[in-house]
């Protein structure tokens, strides 16, 4: 199917949390047998390491919890708002900035903070485990994991809405 719903996550450098994101809701998708109506990307809010694979310390975290993680960063640019449905900040910060390059006012309410989609979340930051040892990145998977079954859930109701489901 060509009119598959698309979700970006996007954090500050796309090698930490955003692909921790993409990697932990893409198995989310596939286990859900949603594969084929869902596509999982992200991106950075700049363009640093664009071309870098994940932080080594996300992919030992990922690997350590059974995800794939095959990754090359790059920058979120203000044109793939036409083709995406829904685009997850990692924080508020990260949201502001997508919100203020989105082209319209629809575009910019695509973008939704992924712990927006925790019913247990206080601070809906997901916190920058860059700067830090292997435990923000133990961290940030949990946040992760946590969010995706609401975010999943809300897809799935996008698609029955599409009458893709």
């Amino acid at each position: 199917m060509n009119d598959r719903f698309r979700v970006c996550f996007v954090c500050t450098g796309n090698i930490c949390r955003s692909p921790m994101a993409e990697s932990v809701f893409r198995a989310h998708v596939a286990e859900a047998g949603l594969d084929g109506l869902v596509e999982v990307d992200s991106a950075g809010t700049g363009g640093w390491h664009e071309g870098d694979g994940a932080d080594p310390r996300t992919v030992s975290v990922l690997r350590a919890h059974g995800y794939e993680s095959d990754h090359a960063a790059r920058q979120f640019r203000a044109d793939w708002f036409a083709r995406l449905d829904l685009v997850i900040a990692l924080d508020e910060g990260h949201q502001r900035e997508l919100r203020r390059l989105a082209p319209t006012p629809a575009d910019a309410a695509k973008v939704r903070l992924l712990r927006s989609y925790d019913p247990a979340a206080v601070d809906l930051d997901v916190p920058d485990p860059y700067y830090g040892g292997t435990d923000g990145f133990d961290e940030c998977l949990e946040l992760v994991e946590a969010a995706s079954p609401g975010l999943l859930s809300a897809v799935r109701d996008a698609l029955t809405e599409r009458g893709a489901a």
